[in-house]
């Protein structure tokens, strides 16, 4: 007998070779029992993505991911957006319900509990690195969540004064623009300091410029990348005696929300953390551990 064909899902974006999800999901899928299947497709233009977004419906797809540099260009190829689109101005995947593309944000929200399993939020004073599609969700959705203060270190201005605004206007939380011209002297007072840039990513491992004299061990230190777990960047944060928190709990956070809005199955957070190890090569899911990464 022919087997049925699958259920289409997968992410837009560019690069995306190093990104573990497609593996991650596709092990869930299997797990849940889901003729389902992930692809991730690399768009290396706007207008390629116009292309790309038309041929979701024709082809069948029942969601897709939305990731660099696409958050904000997508917009407009969208029939709808949901209130946090609207609130944030990116999205980061889409669902198609009744041949209609939706869009949607949750990458604040995944950062969120990701940071939370660690530290609380409330009352922090957060130094976000970029300010890109995923960085205004994260700095909406950590204001939203207490923050008493936001610097975004960008290196165009124009980008993070916008995002500065948004954040004030979203949540009344007091926020401000740095430039980032070299490496960075983190402004004192910092209790969270967050990289939302590609910087550290495989395969080039690119040091964030940071000067890390200027980071009190007390701080947490965040990161967005996914693959490796651990960057350049964390590690110098750990070897600082800084808390840690790594991209790929965030990944496992937000791809969680998304899975159960594709399927309409509530997935249990271990199938998904021991996937993504096993994506990444780890073997053993108990890296993924929140408590574990608080210890390091």
């Amino acid at each position: 007998m022919i087997p049925p064909q699958k259920q289409m899902t997968g992410m837009l974006g560019h690069p995306v070779a190093e990104n573990p999800i497609d593996v991650m999901f596709d092990a869930v899928y299997r797990h849940y029992g889901l003729n389902w299947q992930f692809w991730k497709n690399d768009i290396a233009s706007e207008d390629d993505l116009v292309l790309a977004v038309a041929a979701l419906r024709p082809l069948g797809y029942r969601g897709i991911g939305i990731t660099v540099p696409y958050k904000v260009g997508v917009i407009p190829l969208l029939d709808e957006v949901d209130e946090d689109v609207l609130a944030i101005g990116a999205a980061n995947y889409l669902t198609i319900e009744a041949g209609r593309l939706i869009g949607h944000n949750n990458d604040g929200k995944g950062v969120v509990k990701a940071i939370e399993k660690v530290v609380s939020l409330r009352g922090q004073r957060v130094t976000m690195l970029g300010a890109g599609g995923a960085g205004r969700a994260m700095a909406v959705e950590i204001a939203w969540s207490g923050a008493a203060h936001l610097t975004l270190v960008t290196r165009r201005e124009a980008q993070g004064r916008e995002v500065c605004d948004l954040v004030d206007s979203a949540s009344g939380v007091p926020a401000e623009w740095l430039p980032w011209q070299n490496a960075l002297s983190v402004p004192p007072g910092t209790t969270l300091l967050m990289n939302a840039t590609h910087l550290g990513s495989a395969p080039d491992l690119e040091s964030v410029p940071v000067l890390w004299d200027s980071v009190d061990p007390t701080c947490t230190v965040v990161d967005v990348i996914t693959n490796p777990r651990i960057t350049p960047y964390l590690a110098a944060a750990r070897s600082r005696g800084c808390r840690i928190v790594d991209g790929v709990e965030m990944l496992v956070q937000l791809a969680m929300q998304i899975f159960e809005r594709w399927t309409g199955v509530t997935p249990d957070e271990t199938v998904f953390q021991r996937a993504v190890s096993e994506a990444l090569g780890e073997g053993d899911a108990s890296v993924a551990s929140p408590s574990a990464n608080a210890r390091q």
